[in-house]
C-alpha cells in the first residue's frame, strides 16, 4: 500500500525538529509522530526499534541476528533521491544511544558490524567536521563498501580528504587511510564516477595509482576530465595530471592524444618515446602532421623510424613541404584561386561620394597600404594582380612598376610582399624573387632578403636556402638590407635553435658600431629562433646588448623591442625566467620596469596563472604624472598569460574594460591590442563593439590601436560586419593618412588568405598553444605599442612579423598515400563534455560537408561516414584516413 501524500512531507518537518531535540525523553516525541505514518512505515519504525533495543541484549547470538537485519533494512532501502531513507531517518533518534554502547562492547566480529551501522548512520547524523563515518568505517569490518550505496561512497572519500590534509600537518601514518582510497577508487571506476576517483586522488597526492585503475572502458573519459582539469590546477599539480594522462594514453596506444601532451609538457623525450613505441607507420605520418603543424622542428633518427626511405618520406611531412600543396587543394575545392586587388577588398563603390573622391590620388602611403592588403589577401596563393604579373612587352614589366609606385622604405615591404604571395612554396618563390637581388636599389635587396625569409616561414629544408642566400647579407654595410636579412632569418628559422645563425646575430648585437635598429631587429629574430628555449647564451648576448645602450638609445621607441627578444626566450616557461629577471633589476632605471613586465608577461604567456594576472593588473592600476611606458607591455601580459582558458579570458576582457575607464592615456593605447590578441581571428561581437568605439578615439594612437585590432580579430574570417566597420572607417578617417593606412590593413587582416587562414596560436581544439605563432603576433603588437614611430613611422614591414602565425585553418583528409580524399564530415560548434555521463554529443549545430572544409574559431568537426578511420582524434589540417575493415555497404 501506498503511504499517504502528506505523510512524508508531514514527518519531514517534525523530523528536523527531532534532531536538534536532545533524545531523553523519546516517548513524548515518538506519540505525537506516529499519528501521521503511514501503517507500513510504522511497522518499519517499531521493527528498528526492536532491533534496536535486541542489539543492546547480553546474548551474543541474538545480537548478531539483529544487527544483521538491521543491516539488510538499510541496504535493501530504495529512496527517492531527495529524501533520506526510511531506516536511517527512524534510527537517527538511536544513534546516540547505539554509539554510548558500542563503546561498551568487547572487540569481536559483532562489535565491527556494529561500527559499520555507525558508520552509514553517522552519514545524517555526524556534526559537521567529526568524520565519524571515516572513524567507524576504519574500525569496521573490512567489507565491499559499495553495497551501503553511493552517497555512502561519496561521503567518505569527502572526509578522507580533510582527514589526509589534518595527518600529513600531523605527521601521522596515513596507510589504513590509503587502502580505503583503494577500495574507493576501483569502486568509483567501476561506476563510471572517473571525475570522483580523479578528485579524491588528488586530494590524497597519489595519482600514480590511477593507471592501476583504468580501463579500454574509461581511460578516454578519465584523461578527458585530467587534461581539462589541468589548466585550473597550480604548478607543479599541472605537469603531475598531464604525466599520469600522457601515461594512460601511451597505456592503451592512444598515441596522437599522448603526442599532444608530449608537446603541451614541450617534453621531447616523450615525443621520441611515442615514435619508438608505435610501430604503425601510418599512425606515423599521422604525428608527423601533428609536430608540423604545431611547428616544432625534430630531426627523426634511427630509432623512431628505421628504414630510410620512409624517414626521408616523414621528414618531409614535419618539415611542411607539403603545406602550400594542400593549402592550393582547399582553394581549388572552395574556388577561390582567382587572385584579388587591393580594390576588390576596400569596395570603395559602396561607400558614398564623398570618400572615393579623395582617396584617387596616387600617393606613397596610399600605395604601400596597398602592397601590404594585396600580400595579405593573397598570401600563399602564388598569383596576385601587382606583384606576379606576367611581364609582357606591352606592360613594360609591370610587377617591376609597382615595386616602384612606393617610395624607398616602402619599396622594401614591396618586394617582400612577394613572399608572402608565395607563401610555404620555397622553391618557386625563390625563383621569382631572385630578380630583385640584382637590382642596385638597396631598399629592394632588403626587401628580397626579407621576401625569402617570409616564403621559408615554417618549411625546413635539407640544404637551408634561406641560411645560405641570407647569412653572406647579414654584415653588409646598409643598415636597411642588413635588417631585411636579419629578419628572413628570424621568420625563416622561428623556433629551430640553430647555432650557426646565434654566432652570426650576437656578434651584431656586441658590436658597438652596429645601428640600434639592427640590435633590435637581432635581438628578436634571435628570441624568434630560440622561442622558449630559455638558451643562456643568447639571453647573455641580448643583456650584454641591452648594457651597452647609451641614455639617449634608451629613449628610442625600437629599444623596447631589446627586451622582448630576451622574453620571448622564456616564452611559457614560467619559473625559469627568474633568474634572468633578477638581471634586469639592474639595467638603466629607464628601461628596468619594461624589461621587468615584458620578462614576466612572457614567460607566463599561455599558462593563464591568475596570481600573475593580479600582479600586472596591480601594476596597471598605478598613475603616474607622466606615463610610464612599462604599463604596455603589463597590459598585453593580462592578455598572453588570461588566453589560456575560456574563462580566464572572459575575465580578462572585463577587467581590460576597467582599465579603459580607469586607465592613463599609454594603457588606454595597448587596451586595444590586448583584445585583439585575446580573441584574435575569433570576432567576439563584445569586444568588436568596444574596438569600434574605440577607433573613433580623440587619441589617435587609441584609434590606431583599435582598428588594428578590428583586423586582428576578425583575421582570415571575412567577416562582413569587421568589414563594414573599416569601410565606413575608410570613409571618415579619408583626410587622415595615418589612421587611413592603419584602416587598409586591417581591411587586409580581415580577408587575410581570401578568408582561408588564421592567426589563431592555438590548435588542436584549443588544447596546444604553438609557440612560434605567439611570438610572432606578440613581436607585432610590442611594435605596435608605438604605432606613430613604428607601424606608421618606416619600420612598418615588421607586421610580416604575422606570418609566423599565418596557417590555413582547414580540415584536409588525406589516403594512405597522402592524396586529399573527400569524405562527408559534420562541422558545428565544439561542446565541452568532460564528466557527462555516457557518450554526450561532442558538437552542436551541425552542418555536413565534403571535405576539405574550413574551420571557424570553436568549431570542431567529426567524420560522418563509418567507411573510414580517421588516424587522429582531433579533426584538423591534414588527418589521415585508413578504411575500415569492418565497414558493410548497405544496399
Amino acid at each position: 500500500m501506498a503511504p499517504d501524500p502528506n505523510s512524508a512531507s508531514g514527518s519531514g518537518t517534525k523530523d528536523e525538529a527531532s534532531v536538534k531535540v536532545p533524545a531523553k525523553d523519546p516517548k513524548k516525541k515518538d506519540d505525537k509522530k506516529d499519528e501521521d505514518l503511514s501503517e507500513e512505515d510504522l511497522a518499519l519504525k517499531q521493527q528498528l526499534e526492536l532491533y534496536v533495543e535486541r542489539v543492546q541484549d547480553p546474548d551474543p547470538g541474538l545480537q548478531k541476528v539483529a544487527l544483521e537485519s538491521m543491516r539488510t533494512e538499510i541496504r535493501t532501502s530504495t529512496s527517492s533521491m531527495t529524501s533520506v531513507p526510511k531506516p536511517l531517518k527512524f534510527l537517527r533518534p538511536h544513534y546516540g544511544t547505539l554509539k554510548a554502547y558500542y563503546e561498551t562492547m568487547l572487540d569481536s566480529d559483532l562489535k565491527k558490524y556494529m561500527a559499520d551501522i555507525l558508520s552509514v548512520l553517522a552519514l545524517t547524523m555526524s556534526a559537521e567536521g567529526e568524520r565519524e563515518s571515516l572513524k567507524y568505517r576504519l574500525l569496521g569490518s573490512e567489507g565491499d563498501i559499495g553495497s551501503w550505496g553511493h552517497e555512502y561512497v561519496r561521503n567518505l572519500a569527502g572526509e578522507i580528504a580533510q582527514e589526509y590534509a589534518k595527518r600529513q600537518t600531523d605527521e601521522a601514518s596515513i596507510d589504513d587511510l590509503m587502502e580505503l582510497v583503494q577500495e574507493i577508487v576501483a569502486f568509483h571506476m567501476k561506476h563510471n564516477a572517473e571525475p570522483e576517483a580523479v578528485d579524491l586522488l588528488m586530494e590524497v597526492e597519489d595519482l600514480d595509482l590511477l593507471v592501476e585503475h583504468v580501463d579500454a572502458t574509461n581511460f578516454k573519459r578519465t584523461c578527458l576530465y585530467l587534461t581539462s582539469a589541468a589548466k585550473y590546477l597550480p604548478g607543479p599539480d599541472d605537469m603531475l595530471v598531464l604525466d599520469i594522462a600522457y601515461m594512460i594514453y601511451l597505456k592503451f596506444e592512444e598515441f596522437p592524444n599522448a603526442l599532444q601532451i608530449a608537446l603541451f609538457l614541450d617534453n621531447m623525450q616523450y615525443v621520441k618515446q611515442i615514435f619508438t613505441s608505435c610501430d604503425d607507420l601510418l599512425r606515423k605520418k599521422q604525428f608527423c602532421y601533428i609536430l608540423a603543424r604545431h611547428g616544432i622542428t625534430l630531426e627523426l633518427d634511427d630509432d623512431m623510424v628505421p628504414d630510410d626511405d620512409d624517414r626521408y618520406a616523414l621528414q618531409d611531412i614535419v618539415n611542411n613541404v607539403k603545406l602550400s600543396e594542400g593549402y592550393l587543394t582547399l582553394a581549388r575545392d572552395i574556388e577561390v584561386m582567382e587572385p584579388k586587388s587591393p580594390e576588390d577588398i576596400y569596395k570603395a563603390h559602396l561607400l558614398d561620394g564623398r570618400a572615393s573622391a579623395g582617396a584617387s590620388v596616387d600617393s606613397a602611403r596610399q600605395n604601400l597600404a596597398a602592397t601590404f592588403v594585396n600580400a595579405f589577401v593573397n598570401a600563399g596563393f602564388g598569383q596576385d594582380k601587382l606583384m606576379t604579373v606576367p611581364s609582357d612587352a606591352s606592360s613594360g614589366g609591370s610587377s617591376g612598376n609597382w615595386l616602384f609606385k612606393n617610395k624607398e622604405h616602402g619599396k622594401m615591404s614591396a618586394a617582400a610582399s612577394l613572399g608572402m604571395i608565395l607563401l610555404w612554396d620555397v622553391d618557386s618563390g625563390l625563383a621569382q624573387i631572385d630578380k630583385y637581388f640584382h637590382s642596385t636599389d638597396n631598399h629592394v635587396i632588403a626587401g628580397a632578403l626579407l621576401g625569402v625569409g617570409i616564403v621559408n616561414c615554417g618549411i625546413r629544408n635539407d640544404c637551408d636556402p634561406a641560411l645560405a642566400l641570407l647569412s653572406e647579407y647579414v654584415g653588409r654595410e646598409d643598415a636597411c638590407i642588413r635588417i631585411g636579412a636579419i629578419m628572413g632569418l628570424g621568420i625563416s628559422y622561428a623556433g629551430t635553435q640553430n647555432d650557426q645563425i646565434r654566432h652570426k646575430l650576437s656578434t651584431i648585437l656586441n658590436d658597438a658600431k652596429s645601428p640600434l635598429d639592427v640590435i633590435a631587429f637581432s635581438a628578436i629574430s634571435l628570441g624568434l629562433i630560440y622561442v622558449g628555449s630559455c638558451n643562456e647564451e643568447v639571453a647573455q648576448a641580448i643583456i650584454f646588448a641591452l648594457m651597452d645602450r647609451s641614455e639617449s638609445e634608451l629613449g628610442e621607441p625600437l629599444t623596447r623591442l631589446i627586451p622582448l627578444g630576451l622574453g620571448l626566450l622564456y616564452l611559457g616557461k614560467q619559473e625559469s625566467v627568474e633568474a634572468t629577471a633578477e638581471v634586469s633589476k639592474t639595467f638603466n632605471e629607464k628601461i628596468r620596469k619594461y624589461c621587468d613586465m615584458t620578462l614576466l608577461s612572457c614567460a607566463y604567456a599561455g599558462t593563464g596563472n591568475v596570481l600573475k594576472v593580479q600582479n600586472l593588473l596591480g601594476h596597471c592600476a598605478q598613475h603616474h604624472e607622466k606615463g610610464e611606458a612599462y604599463q604596455g607591455p603589463a597590459v598585453l601580459g593580462i592578455a598572453m598569460v588570461a588566453m589560456a582558458e575560456e574563462l580566464g579570458l572572459e575575465m580578462a576582457i572585463r577587467s581590460l574594460e576597467h582599465l579603459l575607464q580607469y586607465g592613463e592615456q599609454n594603457i588606454r593605447r595597448a587596451v586595444p591590442l590586448a583584445l585583439g590578441l585575446l580573441c584574435i581571428s575569433n570576432p567576439k561581437v563584445n569586444v568588436m563593439d568596444t574596438l569600434s568605439r574605440l577607433s573613433h578615439d580623440t587619441d589617435s594612437e587609441v584609434a590606431m590601436a583599435a582598428v588594428i585590432s578590428l583586423g586582428l580579430i576578425g583575421s582570415g574570417t571575412n567577416n562582413a560586419r569587421i568589414a563594414g566597420m573599416l569601410r565606413n572607417l575608410s570613409s571618415y578617417y579619408y583626410k587622415d593618412a595615418n589612421l587611413l593606412f592603419c584602416v587598409r590593413i586591417a581591411q587586409g587582416l580581415v580577408h587575410m588568405g581570401k578568408g582561408l587562414l588564421t592567426l589563431n596560436p592555438y590548435h588542436s581544439d584549443r588544447f596546444l598553444l604553438s609557440p612560434t605563432a605567439l611570438a610572432g603576433i606578440v613581436t607585432t603588437l610590442f611594435a605596435c605599442l608605438d604605432m606613430k614611430a613604428v607601424i606608421v613611422g618606416k619600420y612598418h614591414y615588421v607586421l610580416y612579423f604575422l606570418v609566423l602565425a599565418m596557417q590555413p585553418r582547414m580540415l584536409l583528409t588525406v589516403d594512405e598515400n597522402l592524396k586529399p580524399l573527400s569524405v562527408p564530415v559534420r562541422v558545428g560548434q565544439a561542446v565541452d563534455v568532460v564528466g557527462q555521463a555516457g557518450r554526450p554529443k561532442t558538437i552542436t549545430g551541425f552542418q555536413t560537408h565534403s571535405t576539405p572544409v574550413l574551420l571557424a574559431a570553436g568549431d570542431r568537426a567529426e567524420l560522418a561516414t563509418e567507411k573510414y578511420i580517421p588516424l587522429s582524434p582531433i579533426l584538423e589540417g591534414f588527418v589521415i584516413l585508413k578504411e575500415n575493415p569492418d565497414y558493410r555497404e548497405d544496399h
